[in-house]
């Protein structure tokens, strides 16, 4: 019995102090993570937490930058700005009105967290063009000592970005092609599936490119995935002129610097593609695909491009054509089809497959080279209907040949500039019609011509008469000056620049009259 008592006093004391051994580690732990949690409050609020923050956002940026002082409440903390500048890709951040929340959840295992990240504004500007540095130089960050949490193993040194919500977000692109900007997005970024991965939507922006044919661009919703030093563009809406719209993806490569994008564009307005004159001439709608890729020196542009509903009007030229072939036809030309496959590349603008129609009545088909400084380089084929061109001596039957379509069709060699652009069609047609001149002269006035001084009894009326049609001839010449020459400025347009009034033809004198016998 006494034993059994024994044991029992023995077992409740082993168990007591057992009981303070767990109190006293419960309590040591307690005042340990006390300690801790002060320590790491501690450190929070110091500037060895800005530096490693700053250093941070340095490395992942490529360029040297800095927070401004933080205000802290709680494990809340806000600053009024962060800057950064450099020589490679990206040349300069500034960030305004940075807001987050530091979390201690992963402080064990040596991460800080850092979730609920708001910045008010966000304006950026990047270099991409050739030349510029592809590897982001080495980052000098301030001159400060390292940071407590690098001298102190105990304190996390790592950041781990959970979100971050952008309020607006501007960035200006330095191109070869000169200026491209994307202002006033709204910027959402969440982690993915890795620690390296993000995933973004933008909404909203304005998108501003370098080259005068393309409308300014506002943006609806892109979607994007980041990882590794690559980015994707895996969707993007937008809207063109009000009713046009463009979807695209695309992607790019910090290491290397390349992009690619690609997507098409419908129902853009020729009024929001042309100068303001031709907008008043050219109407319907424009549908194209498009990409662009970095290329060399630069981007290189490429699609296919196609107006629909497209109307021709209120052009000299088509009112001078339809007095010439006596037809109101030319007045008002309904393009029947109206396409072309582009390229831009380095200043150079090529269309090629160039097709501009109206059912029945005129079809030109060839490609055009308009270089850097507006030389042209254009061969085509201009098909004519049966009977347009009937009033020129020559022209249907010495110039135009009958071919395909049922029309009559003649090469059309397109040269000079954009500014002055020449064509070889109107001497063919002079030279045509002069031959057709003497074609047609009788061949009493051959005779007349030929032995003047011969036939001196008839020779005043055959004289005579052979001058009336060398007259004719003269003015068949003019004519068909006037109206080649309107068929090529209906060209200009196309090329930039307004097209001129058909010429005034030339005075000829009259032929002075033998005295009578």
């Amino acid at each position: 019995m006494s034993s059994r008592r024994a044991k029992k006093r023995q077992g409740g004391g082993s168990r007591k102090w057992l009981g303070r051994v767990a109190g006293m580690v419960g309590i040591g732990a307690f005042v340990v993570l006390v300690a801790g949690y002060a320590g790491v409050r501690k450190y929070l609020h110091s500037e060895g937490f800005r530096r490693l923050l700053s250093e941070e956002a340095s490395r992942t940026l490529g360029i040297s930058g800095s927070f401004a002082a933080f205000r802290w409440d709680g494990l809340q903390v806000d600053t009024p700005s962060f800057e950064a500048s450099g020589e490679g890709q990206i040349r300069s951040i500034r960030a305004e009105k940075l807001h987050t929340e530091i979390g201690l959840g992963r402080v064990t295992r040596g991460v800080w967290e850092v979730r609920g990240s708001n910045v008010g504004r966000i304006e950026a500007t990047l270099d991409a063009r050739s030349g510029a540095n592809a590897t982001p130089p080495p980052v000098a960050t301030t001159p400060e000592p390292n940071s407590e949490a690098k001298k102190n193993g105990w304190l996390p040194s790592e950041v781990d970005l959970d979100g971050l919500t952008i309020q607006s977000m501007s960035v200006r692109a330095l191109t070869n092609s000169g200026e491209a900007a994307i202002s006033d997005m709204q910027v959402e970024i969440k982690q993915a599936e890795t620690k390296s991965a993000y995933r973004a939507t933008i909404d909203g922006g304005r998108v501003s490119l370098p080259w005068k044919m393309v409308p300014t661009i506002e943006l609806d919703r892109v979607k994007l995935r980041y990882q590794d030093g690559q980015a994707f563009i895996t969707d993007a809406t937008a809207q063109v002129a009000g009713s046009g719209r463009v979807q695209a993806d695309g992607e790019w490569s910090q290491a290397s610097g390349s992009y690619g994008l690609q997507g098409s564009m419908s129902d853009v307005p020729c009024a929001d593609l042309l100068n303001a004159d031709w907008a008043k001439r050219l109407t319907g709608k424009v549908d194209s695909t498009f990409s662009v890729v970095s290329h060399g020196k630069g981007p290189r542009l490429e699609g296919h491009l196609v107006v629909k509903d497209g109307v021709l009007t209120a052009l000299p030229v088509l009112d001078s054509l339809a007095a010439y072939a006596d037809t109101r036809r030319f007045r008002v030309l309904q393009l029947s089809e109206a396409q072309t496959d582009w390229k831009w590349e380095d200043g150079v603008t090529t269309l090629s497959r160039f097709v501009l129609a109206t059912e029945g009545l005129v079809r030109l088909e060839g490609q055009l080279v308009v270089g850097k400084n507006g030389e042209l380089d254009g061969n085509f084929r201009l098909g004519l209907a049966p009977g347009t061109l009937a009033n020129i001596p020559g022209a249907e039957t010495d110039v135009f040949l009958p071919a395909e379509k049922g029309l009559l069709w003649t090469p059309l060699r397109i040269t000079g500039t954009l500014d002055d652009p020449k064509e070889d069609l109107t001497d063919r047609l002079i030279a045509a019609a002069g031959l057709r001149m003497f074609d047609v002269l009788p061949a009493t006035g051959e005779k007349a011509l030929k032995f003047t001084k011969s036939v001196i009894g008839e020779a005043p009326k055959v004289i005579e008469k052979g001058v009336d049609t060398l007259d004719k001839g003269l003015q068949a010449i003019d004519k068909a000056a006037d109206v080649v020459g309107g068929v090529s400025g209906a060209l200009d347009g196309f090329f930039g620049r307004d097209p001129a009034p058909p010429a005034e033809p030339p005075v000829v004198p009259p032929a002075e009259k033998l005295p009578p016998k």
